[in-house]
């Protein structure tokens, strides 16, 4: 076990989060999608200027793009240590053939250096340190696929894992006005981010944590591996108590059991559903009972050793996208 935590140390480099380097796709990029032309179906690799840097992004155009018709937009955000073409892969490229399926548009941005301003005050992230602005950055990316593309500004939705599931929730709390709800993946709300958010109006929220997730703990506290410290994080159900209460949700859940689909991965999911709440909102909580640091049914990124298990009896993308589809802005 030191073996393993010495070498999770060394492949997290001080980070949190799923580390993606060694699940990097390699492409030939297409052509940057432009206001003039008519959109085709496929991945694009972009750039957007803002706050003096040039930041990037790919996106997944599904087909029927050139419909004339606004599609929602789902916007992917990595773990720290990771990038864009990481979380397609973690994912398994789930999200782009749900979107080409159900007709919406996929986003992946990257990071300043890897990392997503999610309101901890870390000095081992650039992103934190010079408290890059992410939250604009992304209303910024927002408002120009809006411009460019023509997405649906009522179906605007964000997720992620770990760092990028708290830079969800930041959204949620300094967004509200532009997303429609939000997925958060094998992460909590930090300590910060609880004293400062302070959402304008109620918006939904799915939780889907891992119970035995060795990076950020279910119950609570120091987040981190080893003698890698990312700050404190709430216990999950605190964190469900901060939106339940935001959003006007009953105290009560409906707690129902998931099946059990594959009885190998050593894992159960428990369904909590706190609804309805304030504007048709709602608060998901769905526990990984046996979980880890993963993205279920996703790619096991690093062994079960270091990151816990991964979960295949529901998949996070599908689970995510019809939660979304039913909570549009009011």
């Amino acid at each position: 076990m030191k073996n393993c935590l010495l070498l999770a140390s060394a492949i997290l480099v001080m980070t949190i989060g799923c580390t993606h380097a060694n699940l990097s796709t390699t492409s030939t990029p297409t052509p940057s999608p432009s206001a003039t032309r008519r959109w085709e179906a496929g991945d694009y690799a972009q750039s957007l200027s803002f706050g003096g840097r040039t930041r990037t992004y790919t996106i997944h155009l599904p087909r029927g793009i050139g419909d004339e018709r606004a599609l929602p937009l789902v916007i992917m955000l990595h773990g720290a240590g990771g990038d864009g073409a990481g979380m397609q892969a973690l994912t398994r490229g789930g999200m782009n053939a749900l979107a080409d399926k159900e007709g919406f548009v996929v986003v992946y941005p990257d990071g300043v250096e890897k990392q997503w301003n999610d309101g901890r005050k870390l000095d081992q992230a650039r992103a934190m340190r010079e408290n890059i602005d992410d939250v604009g950055f992304l209303a910024a990316l927002i408002d120009h696929l809006a411009q460019t593309i023509g997405i649906d500004r009522r179906r605007v939705y964000a997720t992620g894992i770990s760092n990028g599931g708290m830079m969800s929730q930041r959204l949620a709390c300094d967004l509200g006005d532009k997303i429609a709800a939000i997925g958060v993946v094998a992460s909590t709300m930090s300590e910060e981010l609880f004293a400062t958010c302070k959402p304008t109006q109620p918006i939904s929220i799915l939780l889907m944590p891992g119970t035995h997730d060795p990076l950020v703990p279910y119950q609570g506290g120091e987040i981190g591996l080893a003698n890698i410290k990312r700050g404190k994080g709430l216990a999950i159900a605190d964190t469900v108590a901060f939106w339940t209460t935001r959003n006007g949700c009953p105290s009560s859940p409906v707690v129902t059991q998931e099946p059990d689909r594959d009885p190998k991965d050593g894992t159960r999911v428990r369904k909590e559903t706190y609804a309805p709440c304030r504007e048709a909102s709602a608060v998901i909580l769905y526990a990984i009972e046996g979980g880890g640091h993963t993205w279920p049914n996703g790619r096991q990124y690093l062994p079960e050793q270091i990151i816990g298990k991964t979960s295949r009896d529901i998949d996070a993308n599908t689970v995510l996208w019809e939660f979304f589809k039913q909570h549009p802005k009011n």
